[in-house]
């Protein structure tokens, strides 16, 4: 069947709803717009699925979100009774329809026999994985759309420890979900089921997260200190972090000022062009409230409050946004610190990133002696090492983190958590408050002690139907094109992580790099400095990231410079 006829099949359709007909009618002369809606279904992956709002078989709508909830719970099912009464917890941030593809969700679900718990209000990404932990349930899902654009929603599914699904489990749902033909026919619940099946989530559940938060604070006496007198100004960018953000900083004894424009649950995000706190245009509003009001710091989360991005004055006085890298330093650096000067560090204590992420990390370990892990790209990946490590004992997990402003300390959450950033990175402030000192001159200390590493990634944006296909087409071209040298620095060795391969260029020997599979190629370069290409898991993008280090900024800029014009003639070609 091309794509023609199931647009007409779904325009014809009187289970269609009006709004869904009327949508399709005005695509009717525009062959383009319905081979796109049409022409594809939307993918779902070990991410969940991400599209951008509208209604057909390659968008995101009721129809699609119901029909990926019938190949969950027929897994569910699969797993027996006692699954199916421990039941499923559903959250939604405040993107367009996020709510209604939330209900949407619960009802199939319950119409299945299976339980579900339903946040009555917008709630983020580390609330949902704590509340799968805290009920117990067999499986969660968020409705969100991350940091991408405002057309755009999401679906993403999380295990019963709270991560998002593994691997293995998600392929058994997308093969349930690929034999669902009739997206218009999932079932409805009766109202018996909906009343005795579709709970909401306890309040205690809230006050349980809070209450794990305050134990991960490592500076109360700083914070009793300054927490008064910290000017910080936090903006949730119309998304759902404003309440769990404030109200844990109130509890540790800071009062944020918020931009208050930017605490409206606006599914336009109006006053952004991206609602993406990594940009710094994104907090914009944060810095001239800051400016205005004398304040020293901007936290901005993205609207399911998983992402954190900071300002902070550098030492000309002036706001400068820092990468998730550099916060991600930061952090690490401060959690080391405070847990060794309070003989608090583990002596088997592990850090995890993401393999994309900076290579200052394995430095700060390596002073601190403690074992840094890296995984690939996605914080289920992390959630995974802290599942293993509960299980053998082998490592005590500290801190986590990935380039794309995500950090998670505690194992609360089993995904990345910007409420706890929030807190962590205000009571950082005050700790080098009181020992008169900025967050700014201690990220310089860091880069005097360890050498300086400049992190950035680019992203190659791709089109059509043929985007994912496209992009791992470059990707697979990349292995087959033997680089030895970008420009200036040769290639030490070659990362193949689609057959688990690590090639040392000098001797030829091979070795398994022992990582979970995904079509990536990394190249280690002489130095210590690393690129890596790999295409984007839930946008049509191929992204390029950069690590590079030298003895001074400088000195790494103009070797960046040389680098990204070595990889685009390579990928042009």
């Amino acid at each position: 069947m091309d794509y023609t006829e199931i647009y007409h099949n779904w325009l014809n359709d009187t289970r269609l709803t009006a709004e869904g007909k009327a949508e399709l009618e005005s695509v009717k002369d525009n062959n383009e717009e319905i081979e796109y809606r049409f022409g594809a279904e939307l993918e779902f992956g070990t991410a969940g699925m991400r599209g951008i709002i509208g209604y057909g078989t390659n968008m995101m709508n009721i129809y699609t979100v119901k029909r990926a909830t019938q190949g969950l719970a027929e897994f569910i099912k699969t797993l027996g009774e006692n699954a199916m009464a421990r039941g499923v917890a559903i959250s939604y941030d405040t993107r367009l329809k996020s709510d209604v593809f939330a209900r949407a969700a619960a009802e199939v679900l319950a119409a299945n026999g299976i339980k579900v718990y339903l946040f009555g209000e917008v709630h983020p990404v580390p609330m949902l994985s704590f509340a799968v932990r805290c009920l117990k349930t067999v499986a969660g899902i968020m409705i969100t759309a991350s940091h991408n654009p405002k057309q755009y929603n999401g679906y993403k599914v999380y295990g019963s420890d709270g991560a998002q699904m593994s691997p293995e489990d998600t392929a058994v749902v997308v093969d349930f979900i690929k034999k669902i033909d009739d997206y218009l026919g999932t079932p409805a619940p009766t109202a018996e089921q909906i009343k005795r099946l579709i709970k909401p989530v306890p309040a205690r559940v809230d006050r349980k997260y809070y209450k794990e938060l305050k134990k991960l604070t490592l500076s109360k006496k700083a914070v009793k200190q300054c927490g008064k007198d910290l000017k910080l100004v936090y903006t949730p960018v119309h998304g759902s972090g404003y309440i769990p953000v404030t109200t844990i900083l109130k509890k540790i004894g800071i009062n944020a000022t918020v931009v208050k424009e930017q605490t409206t649950k606006d599914t336009e995000f109006s006053t952004v062009e991206v609602p993406n706190p990594e940009y710094k245009e994104t907090l914009a509003m944060g810095i001239a409230l800051a400016q205005k009001i004398g304040a020293t710091v901007v936290f901005g989360t993205d609207p399911d409050s998983d992402r954190l991005g900071i300002a902070v004055k550098n030492g000309e006085g002036e706001f400068e946004a820092l990468s998730g890298n550099q916060v991600g330093i930061l952090l690490l650096d401060y959690i080391l610190t405070r847990l060794k000067e309070e003989d608090a560090l583990p002596s088997d204590a592990a850090v995890v990133k993401s393999f994309v992420t900076t290579g200052m990390a394995k430095a700060i370990c390596r002073q601190f002696n403690v074992k840094l892990f890296e995984v690939p790209v996605g914080f289920k990946f992390i959630g995974e090492k802290i599942k293993l490590w509960e299980r053998d004992h082998s490592h005590t997990f500290v801190f986590g983190f990935e380039e794309s402003c995500g950090y998670l300390r505690g194992t609360h959450a089993r995904d990345k958590d910007a409420v706890v950033a929030s807190m962590l990175c205000a009571e950082m402030v005050c700790y080098y408050t009181s020992i008169n000192k900025t967050v700014y001159q201690r990220l310089m200390e860091i880069y005097d002690t360890y050498g300086y590493v400049l992190d950035c990634n680019i992203s190659i944006p791709f089109k059509g139907l043929n985007a994912m296909k496209d992009m791992n087409a470059v990707v697979d071209g990349l292995k087959t094109n033997p680089i030895t040298k970008f420009d200036i620095y040769d290639v030490a060795a070659i990362r193949d992580y689609s057959n688990n391969i690590k090639k040392d260029i000098v001797t030829g020997v091979t070795s398994e790099i022992g990582s979970p599979l995904t079509n990536c190629v990394y190249y280690e370069l002489e130095n210590g400095s690393f690129i890596c290409v790999r295409p984007s898991g839930t946008e049509p993008k191929l992204k390029i990231y950069f690590s590079v280090k030298a003895h001074h900024k400088a000195d790494a800029e103009a070797a960046l410079e040389k680098m990204k014009n070595a990889v685009n003639e390579i990928v042009k070609a």
